[in-house]
């Protein structure tokens, strides 16, 4: 395998779940997003340094962030940049608004049909909905096999991707023919850092819409010239269906979000004498933490 290689890595802004406050939740049932700090899902970082990798060891390789969300969320398609992606595109529309798995998973295989890359990778999970359905989601939709639970990604072997799976039993490897999809788990590789010539070119990168709010034409000229305008696809632009799409398109409804706090009734203090550790070792079998 020695051409380069078309990439595209499926990357969410997340809300960060370890600050859910009263106001987590709208009255739709879906997330306020708004009221939580948002971050790069933690293993699409994996998916994406899994990719960097791939576009260094084969010259030409190009890599996209394909994102859906508000308009924000062209902070990670930038982010990524930083990193050494070559751009990105975001889904925003009103129609995409409230989807679950499987109306966002029928928007990314639209518009990655529309990029038409070779491989895809995508993060096991996102943390806001812990479900790990949208990689293989979309894989089905596209109808190309797919790798799960991903750890490395070594390379090719004649016209095969050879991967690292991480399982729970142990660990194996396999090898599949492009096009794929691939996830990766939080055990892979951490991303690498930004790069500070990139973040200096890069961080001027706006949507069409980021543009406007700036109303500032010379530099929107500027940025065009130097390709750094970040695409906006809608449902129009991506052939969809609009009742494929956001809430019309999701059977599935979030009811409620808590955020459960663990309190201390009670405590025990222990010595490091051999009596002590009996002790506990008994209460933690019997109670089935351990055996």
């Amino acid at each position: 395998m020695k051409k380069p290689l078309k990439i595209v890595v499926l990357a969410k802004q997340v809300p960060d779940t370890r600050n859910v406050g009263k106001d987590a939740m709208k009255e739709d049932g879906t997330v306020n997003r708004a009221a939580l700090p948002a971050i790069f899902n933690p293993e699409d970082l994996n998916a994406l340094e899994q990719a960097l990798r791939l576009k260094d060891k084969y010259e030409g390789s190009t890599i996209q962030i394909l994102t859906m969300g508000p308009s924000r969320a062209a902070d990670i398609i930038r982010e990524g940049m930083f990193r050494g992606t070559d751009g990105g595109v975001l889904l925003t529309d009103r129609k995409f608004a409230g989807a679950d798995t499987l109306a966002t998973s029928y928007a990314l295989a639209c518009a990655i049909r529309k990029i038409d890359p070779d491989l895809i990778i995508a993060g096991r999970q996102a943390i806001d909905g812990d479900t790990a359905q949208v990689g293989p989601q979309v894989a089905e939709k596209m109808g190309w096999p797919q790798v799960t639970y991903a750890e490395e990604i070594k390379g090719f072997e004649g016209e095969e991707l050879i991967i690292v799976r991480r399982l729970e039993s142990g660990v194996e490897t396999v090898s599949a023919p492009l096009p794929l999809v691939v996830t990766v788990n939080g055990s892979a590789a951490d991303c690498r850092p930004r790069q500070a010539k990139r973040l200096m070119k890069y961080k001027h990168a706006k949507t069409v819409s980021e543009e406007q709010e700036t109303a500032e034409d010379y530099y929107m000229e500027l940025r065009r010239s130097r390709g750094l305008t970040i695409p906006e696809w809608g449902v129009v632009d991506v052939d969809a269906n609009p009742e494929d799409c956001g809430l019309s398109g999701s059977p599935t409804k979030v009811k409620k979000i808590e955020n459960i706090v663990f309190q201390v009734k009670e405590s025990k203090k222990l010595t490091s004498s051999e009596a002590d550790i009996n002790e506990l070792m008994a209460e933690l079998i019997s109670n089935h933490t351990l055996g």
